[in-house]
């Protein structure tokens, strides 16, 4: 999924809400609803610049751990099955 606006986007419009810019006036201009806004405010109000890199460091490292155990977890499974098939008496 692309998202429409980096982390360090959003940190910025925050931002910008908390030095006074009105919220209205800030979805309007960028095409996000309120509930958008309020959904990021809740998941990244207080972050600082280094926080936001450091988290998005983080989610890439999650993510491509996530995708290695499902190769591991697929490769585990054909391995199995190539096992069962050449040795059908016995079960793992």
């Amino acid at each position: 999924m692309k998202r429409r606006f980096s982390v360090e986007q959003i940190v910025a419009v925050l931002k910008q809400a908390e030095l006074g810019l009105p919220v209205a006036e800030l979805t309007r201009k960028l095409g996000i609803s309120e509930q958008t806004f309020y959904r990021w405010k809740k998941q990244y109000a207080g972050l600082e610049t280094d926080q936001v890199r450091e988290f998005k460091q983080l989610t890439e490292e999650n993510a491509r751990l996530k995708r290695l155990v499902a190769e591991l977890s697929l490769d585990k499974a054909v391995l199995q099955d190539v096992l069962s098939k050449k040795f059908p008496g016995q079960r793992s």
